[in-house]
């Protein structure tokens, strides 16, 4: 079965005068999959999702989406084209509810500044739109709530809600399982396992356990470099891996 890309980062590199975040670092992610992205703090992981969502230009190197070169365009432009990402800490408006927190990312995404008389808190498209990204993350029951109401595993839960209204194909998460119990951790992965199908998925995380259990695809950073990319079984027995980040528990 032929593999379909939606998101290629191209040999690259992001430098701030003479420090060098990212290394020339090369990656695929295909719709169906998850691909990890795995190193210790400072590793070059956080900057790389910047340069992936058009945060940060690229200081060499390409970023396509959708087979469309996008080095250039801003995150905004590329949010539009179908990309959406969350961040490490939290991004939502806790005083507004689970669905107003929807509402107001689907209609950043489908505008309609023709519609002058028509009040957007009722605009029929992105309210569906938003009701639909909120019940599909398991919100539904809680779309009346105040975001700043929710436990840190829902919170976590609207952030990808409010991704998956502006309709991406793509999607990039920033340690999205961070300060996760157990029962959390669970259901945050039953989730990303639902939404595979019709995404391609990459996931920073800290969490091996999590990563092992969900990854497809794992690429291991080391001071901006990138070091090893295949396989969990791959990646587990890369002895270079196993010496600079995995230990021999894994």
């Amino acid at each position: 079965m032929t593999s379909e890309i939606l998101l290629r980062g191209l040999e690259l590199t992001r430098r701030w005068g003479g420090v060098v975040a990212v290394n020339q670092v090369s990656l695929d992610l295909e719709r169906g999959t998850v691909h990890a992205v795995i190193g210790t703090n400072g590793a070059g992981k956080s900057t790389l999702i910047n340069l992936l969502s058009g945060e940060y230009p690229p200081s060499e190197g390409r970023v396509e989406l959708l087979g469309q070169d996008v080095s250039n365009w801003s995150q905004p432009r590329r949010a539009r084209a179908g990309l959406g990402r969350s961040y490490q800490r939290n991004t939502i408006f806790p005083s507004f509810t689970v669905f107003e927190n929807c509402r107001l990312s689907a209609q950043a995404h489908w505008q309609k500044p023709w519609a002058i008389w028509q009040s957007a808190r009722h605009c029929p498209d992105s309210s569906a739109v938003a009701s639909h990204a909120a019940r599909r993350v398991g919100l539904g029951d809680l779309m009346d709530r105040p975001a700043g109401l929710l436990s840190h595993g829902q919170k976590r839960q609207l952030e990808i809600a409010m991704c998956l209204a502006t309709e991406p194909q793509v999607l990039l998460l920033d340690e999205p399982l961070a300060g996760m119990g157990a029962e959390e951790t669970d259901r945050m992965l039953a989730l990303l396992d639902e939404l595979k199908p019709g995404h391609a998925i990459l996931l920073v995380e800290h969490d091996m356990d999590a990563v092992f259990r969900i990854a497809d695809r794992i690429t291991v950073m080391v001071n901006g470099c990138q070091v090893a990319s295949g396989t969990p079984e791959d990646v587990r027995n890369n002895p270079e891996v196993q010496s600079a980040y995995l230990g021999e528990e894994h």
